[in-house]
């Protein structure tokens, strides 16, 4: 399969670690050049310098609190100065944070949404021009999965991860004129800095596929997904492969998930 991801540009935010860090990873063996941006100089360093031991190629990385408006339009400017286009956005930033309703304070809601929704709405407004300049692009929101059908005791990330799947659909319909491509992946339970400090401190004489089948026992896969199968999910909406899917989201969540 082609994904054709040669000479283009991607910006990712959240990308220091995680889900965004091994998308990073992938797209740059896929040939694409790759913007790394979170909010700390350091270990966007230590992402950066990882990248290039295991790949051989740079990548340019930009401190950035996509919280503000001035900084994600400071993000696109600067990719574009250094690579002269744009082609995908991926918003991967974001924090688990879930609580009962009456538990969730002012600031902790603005906090939430100032994050996950106008961030992912800044960056993209600042880089649908530049991908118009270029014939397309490729927008993918992170969201998650419990966004489709919210348990208790899980605000403000379930209604902040929500409106990120309208937002999704609702640029779909907008900017498909444009060949401007919006999807939206929606995660589960994926191997995390969370979830693997639980391990050390519950179960350290397991090994981490033991103990993935044990915290996964009600997952229909029966294990925590891995980083990496995240990332290959979001390298295929971004790429040429996926050239007639948008509007949609996909589950990555071993079938945990309740909705389609």
């Amino acid at each position: 399969m082609e994904l054709n991801l040669e000479g283009k540009v991607a910006v990712i935010t959240g990308s220091s670690k995680g889900i965004g860090y091994y998308t990073a990873m992938q797209l740059v063996k896929e040939g694409a050049k790759v913007v790394l941006c979170a909010r700390g100089e350091k270990q966007l360093q230590v992402a950066a310098s990882c990248i290039k031991n295991e790949t051989g190629e740079d990548v340019l990385f930009i401190p950035t609190d996509i919280t503000k408006e001035k900084d994600c339009k400071r993000l696109i400017e600067r990719t574009v100065e250094h690579y002269g286009r744009i082609d995908i956005v991926i918003n991967n930033a974001g924090t688990a944070s879930a609580n009962p309703f009456e538990a969730v304070s002012g600031e902790v809601w603005q906090s939430d949404l100032d994050l996950k929704v106008f961030g992912a709405i800044n960056c993209s407004k600042y880089a649908v021009p530049h991908m118009r300049k270029v014939g397309g692009g490729a927008i993918v929101n992170v969201t998650a999965v419990m966004a489709k059908t919210p348990p208790a005791s899980s605000l403000p990330t379930t209604v902040s991860r929500a409106a990120g799947l309208a937002l999704t659909k609702a640029m779909s319909k907008d900017l498909g004129k444009d060949n401007i491509r919006v999807n939206s992946v929606c995660i589960g339970l994926i191997r995390s800095d969370q979830i693997e400090n639980r391990w050390k401190s519950e179960a350290s004489e397991l090994s981490w596929e033991d103990y993935s089948r044990k915290v996964g026992q009600s997952i229909p896969l029966g294990r925590v997904g891995d980083t990496q199968e995240a990332a290959n999910v979001i390298t295929f909406l971004v790429s040429d492969a996926a050239s007639y899917v948008t509007g949609t989201s996909v589950n990555i969540d071993g079938g945990s998930g309740h909705a389609l």
